[in-house]
């Protein structure tokens, strides 16, 4: 089982990868095999809008993209992966321009005929909801503003999953971040912890009951 995290924070060593990498620990301790992207390292170039990616060959895993960077690289292990964290700082009430980039570039994984015009695409490869994702988000407003902080977050980032056949399960909201105590992120730590344990144990029930069928 392959678990992969992607980060949105310019900062790699903040507190959202802190929580991310709790998050992908307890994947590891799971049994899973974990790999995290900080997306700020790398080269992904923002979106032309041409279409090229979900218009055309069907056939393929991944649409064609003209833009040469590391996307495809990216988006072929995620292909090949069982389940996702993501992390991301509030920036302006939304995620990241980083992670924003990231999830526009995502639409790859899917395809619309031209006979589904004014519908949303499908994806080119379902997997009825058998993959999983987990989210994390930090901000500066305390818990009580999760609903106009950190929920727009997690919209933005589940929209794509939905899109893709992928099962949302836990989100962690982290308020305060620029100021919480020592003592208050261990337990928030511990959260991510837990979430990313949880992850791996919702994916091997879905691989025992598609054995047991």
């Amino acid at each position: 089982m392959l678990i992969l995290g992607f980060m949105g924070s310019p900062s790699v060593k903040g507190k959202c990868s802190r929580l991310l990498q709790k998050a992908l620990d307890g994947a590891r301790a799971g049994g899973a095999a974990v790999k995290q992207y900080d997306l700020v390292s790398f080269d992904i170039r923002h979106c032309k809008g041409c279409g090229a990616c979900f218009k055309t060959r069907p056939e393929l895993a991944i649409g064609p993209c003209p833009l040469k960077d590391d996307m495809a690289a990216i988006l072929e292990e995620y292909d090949r992966a069982d389940g996702y964290v993501y992390a991301s700082p509030v920036y302006d009430g939304y995620v990241t321009s980083i992670m924003k980039k990231f999830l526009e570039r995502k639409i790859a994984l899917t395809y619309k005929s031209p006979e589904e015009q004014g519908k949303v695409p499908s994806p080119r490869r379902p997997v009825g909801f058998r993959k999983k994702v987990s989210y994390i988000v930090t901000g500066d407003a305390a818990d009580e503003y999760q609903e106009i902080m950190g929920d727009p977050c997690f919209v933005a980032m589940d929209w794509h999953h939905m899109l893709e056949q992928v099962e949302s399960l836990d989100r962690l909201y982290v308020g305060s971040a620029e100021c919480i105590s020592a003592e208050e992120f261990a337990r928030r730590e511990a959260l991510a912890f837990e979430l990313g344990g949880r992850l791996v144990e919702e994916i091997k029930a879905v691989a025992e009951a598609d054995s047991a069928s």
